[in-house]
């Protein structure tokens, strides 16, 4: 049980790691922005994307396994994996005073792409076709 627990923390710190990264080698090759109601806020970059929500009328149960506290509202996609939903974690990943992308608008790097609707925010892998959408009354993982 604990390894599956592991998992998503382990990929949630390798999208973090490979966005930090690309973001000293171009900026164009990564970008942070948020929804225009500033609830949903994203990173991404050519290895993937990650989303936090704010606001949400769900709930992700915590693993009976981590202890760190925290919640469940972020949601990752790694370029050719499936996506993860609900990620519990403690730190702060918000991309606080990050650009709006307008409802409508949508951001590429590589193979993700990330399209900002009035009913929430979804990225997607075109090279897998999966995707997470996530608003503040649902979340859907495919």
């Amino acid at each position: 049980m604990m390894k599956l627990a592991l998992i998503p923390t382990q990929l949630s710190l390798a999208v973090a790691a490979t966005i930090g990264l690309a973001a000293t080698a171009h900026a164009d090759d990564t970008y942070a922005f948020r929804s225009p109601s500033g609830n949903v806020g994203c990173k991404m970059g050519a290895g993937g994307a990650m989303c936090e929500i704010k606001d949400y009328t769900w709930f992700v149960p915590r693993p009976a396994d981590y202890t760190v506290g925290g919640k469940g509202n972020r949601f990752i996609l790694d370029r050719g994996r499936v996506p993860i939903g609900g990620d519990w974690h403690s730190d702060h990943e918000f991309p606080d005073g990050a650009m709006t992308l307008d409802y409508g608008q949508t951001r590429t790097v590589g193979a993700i792409t990330c399209d900002s609707e009035v009913s929430g925010m979804t990225c997607t892998d075109s090279s897998t076709g999966h995707f997470f959408r996530v608003s503040r009354d649902s979340y859907q993982l495919g």
